[in-house]
């Protein structure tokens, strides 16, 4: 099918590097001519360091940036993300990175959104009373191929430095607020830029984006032929019952409303019989 994004100018809505790992992907995958929204500022959407809450949730603050950016810069083809770190919401005591990008498209009245939930993050923050705690918490949080930041007190939003990438200034800040009030606030600095383990991340997002924007509507050929529903009922390997596996994806079009159910989409005809509530009860 004909690839009718390739050749169009496509804006990305950030201020933190973002774009050079998201660039060269889609421009390369998709023949889109990536560029910048050049003096958006994306904080004022928020900021991981609570100075500016953000005010919805990932997805939604990532439509709205979107919308801001092509204002801003007169394109109909914008792309944003949005990054949450906490607990991983399956593997316990893990952390992750929870990265949405989404892609507004105005001339064919479309969104293609992705989601990369991994494991692969540094993200942490301590409190330190010494400076052997805080060389320690350094090195486990990757410094200094991954930025620091370091605050007088966790809880503030008065921070004395962000983006460290220098060991001799993360050690003068710690050791100057250790003799100044007994301890130091020490957090990793989750923005792009100065967060190689997060760009990989967002890399994977939008190889994911990529194969959306390239995956055409059979009958309309728009891009985004996604998914919209996940039947389950893939039958057990024994008794044929039909059990919570899934048994297809149901991917639809957001411009024709062409839906087409796609079966075994995980490449198994059937499902083990240990989770078979027949089988196994």
């Amino acid at each position: 099918m004909k690839n009718v994004l390739a050749g169009r100018k496509l804006t990305i809505a950030t201020m933190h590097g973002k774009e050079k790992v998201i660039g060269p992907i889609l421009s390369e995958a998709t023949g889109v001519i990536v560029t910048v929204a050049e003096g958006f500022n994306t904080d004022i959407f928020g900021t991981f360091t609570g100075e500016i809450e953000r005010e919805a949730d990932a997805l939604t603050v990532a439509r709205r940036k979107c919308l801001a950016a092509a204002a801003l810069t007169e394109t109909t083809l914008v792309l944003a993300s949005e990054g949450s770190f906490g607990p991983h919401p399956t593997i316990p005591f893990a952390k992750c990175d929870d990265e949405i990008l989404v892609l507004v498209d105005l001339y064919l009245g479309l969104e293609i959104k992705v989601r990369e939930l991994s494991t692969n993050t540094n993200f942490s923050g301590k409190t330190v009373r010494s400076w052997e705690e805080a060389n320690a918490f350094s090195a486990a949080a990757l410094f200094p191929s991954h930025g620091l930041i370091v605050g007088r007190s966790r809880g503030e939003t008065q921070w004395l430095k962000k983006g460290i990438r220098s060991t001799h200034e993360f050690e003068r800040l710690v050791k100057e607020n250790l003799d100044a009030t007994g301890e130091c606030y020490i957090e990793t600095d989750m923005r792009a830029m100065h967060n190689p383990s997060r760009l990989s991340v967002i890399g994977m997002a939008t190889e994911k984006l990529a194969e959306s924007m390239l995956r055409n509507c059979p009958l309309c050929n728009t891009p985004g032929f996604d998914v919209e529903d996940v039947l389950s009922g893939l039958p057990c390997e024994q008794c044929a019952t039909p059990t919570a596996g899934t048994l297809s994806f149901v991917y639809g079009c957001q411009r024709c409303g062409h839906r087409e159910e796609r079966r075994f989409p995980h490449g198994r005809k059937t499902e083990s019989a240990m989770y078979c509530d027949w089988c196994n009860p």
